[in-house]
């Protein structure tokens, strides 16, 4: 597959991939695990609540409240700082394919070509936050949309212990709000 065929967020998952790999996939097990935690919060209160109605020992409960809460605290400043580092991973990746790009053929002919040195001032112009934040910033961005994402799934996940069709109706309302 060619980069023009490629859907763009399939085009981005790749080249996260292709400048930290190890990066990238703590980049999105963060992803999942934020989007996931408020749906264990929202279950392990709902243990400490029927623990105290039934009178019955709260020592499980109440740790996995507490250990839930304190990872959901910890996990979010964990993920600035793997999106800010991976940014700047994909950013540093991009300039090394197209130097790459401008070094291959031989000569410097291609590079008097009038659409390359205007690629060239946009790369530029985006790198130095002129066309938008940087990538080391976006990604901070990029996560939060995908864990708004991820915790709406996981809330219609959890809601399939009530009823079966809430999730539908939920996911239906929530969908025709939200554009990818």
């Amino acid at each position: 597959m060619t980069a023009k065929t490629t859907q763009p967020p399939l085009l981005f998952a790749k080249t996260l991939f292709r400048a930290s790999p190890g990066l990238a996939t703590a980049w999105s097990v963060l992803v999942v695990l934020r989007g996931v935690l408020p749906a264990v919060v929202s279950l392990a209160f709902g243990w400490l609540v029927g623990a105290v109605a039934r009178g019955a020992s709260l020592t499980g409960p109440l740790v996995l409240v507490g250990s839930v809460f304190a990872l959901m605290l910890v996990v979010q400043p964990l993920h600035q700082l793997v999106s800010a580092n991976l940014g700047d991973r994909t950013a540093a990746h991009l300039y090394e394919r197209l130097m790459d790009l401008c070094l291959e053929p031989a000569g410097i002919g291609h590079l008097e070509s009038s659409e390359l040195v205007n690629d060239l001032a946009m790369a530029r112009d985006f790198d130095l936050g002129m066309m938008g934040p940087p990538l080391s910033v976006s990604m901070d961005f990029i996560a939060t949309g995908l864990v708004d994402l991820v915790v709406g799934v996981a809330a219609a996940v959890l809601l399939f212990g009530f009823r079966w069709w809430v999730p539908p109706l939920v996911l239906l309302g929530w969908g025709s709000t939200h554009w990818m």
